[in-house]
């Protein structure tokens, strides 16, 4: 849904930047294609079951490594065990990109080399609690992508899921890049608009989250 006033590139916090529009609508196109093809295997879409029972409301797929609650590992243990499929090189360069338009660092970009993607599909209903990303051994930043239905993302603080706290409405199209300071920041997503999505991008539905991460792990 198109947003009747301009939205501006900004800093939410130290290391983490919001770009609105970034990727145009034949990129999200594409990507949703993308997914798609991803989804088909050899690994589906699953919903993680948390260690102690709970099952997230997203479902989620993985690129280059693949994420359990809370490590990495190269086959599906938690599906069927297939290998996952490899981090397209293309996504690679998409991730730099993003890295150079949120920083305006070429080369902080040059030096981006992600080996894990994290798709997740916001389907009705579908929120995610407030959560660290650190099972990774890096620090570089994660690159998010946003595809579809609106939602509100909300970026806390480093030490607690609490307060303090901000929320930025991300759209189709938006980019967020969050590393530096706000690396290990909680964060999560408390509301999905539904309906609120542009049809063109192919999307029936809900919102795609594409997440680009750096695990450091060796191999």
């Amino acid at each position: 849904m198109a947003t009747l006033l301009p939205r501006s590139r900004t800093a939410l916090a130290p290391g983490a930047v919001h770009v609105p529009d970034w990727l145009p609508p034949e990129s999200r196109r594409a990507l949703v294609e993308a997914c798609r093809d991803w989804a088909r295997g050899p690994v589906p879409m699953r919903r993680a079951r948390l260690p102690r029972g709970g099952v997230m409301s997203v479902d989620s797929l993985c690129l280059g490594r693949h994420w359990l609650p809370y490590r990495y590992s190269r086959t599906a243990d938690d599906v069927n065990g297939a290998p996952v499929l490899p981090l397209p090189a293309w996504l690679a360069d998409l991730g730099r990109r993003a890295i150079a338009a949120a920083y305006d660092d070429e080369e902080a970009a040059a030096r981006y080399e992600p080996d894990v993607a994290l798709v997740n599909h916001y389907g009705p209903g579908a929120t995610m609690g407030m959560h660290q990303d650190k099972e990774e051994r890096a620090s570089a930043p994660v690159v998010s992508l946003s595809i579809g239905d609106t939602c509100v993302f909300r970026l806390g603080n480093t030490d607690t899921r609490g307060r303090p706290w901000q929320d930025v409405e991300l759209e189709s199209g938006d980019l967020l890049v969050f590393g530096g300071p706000s690396r290990f920041a909680y964060h999560g997503v408390p509301k999905v608009r539904p309906g609120t999505g542009d049809p063109g991008d192919g999307l029936a539905r809900g919102r795609l989250n594409l997440t680009l991460r750096v695990t450091g792990l060796p191999g």
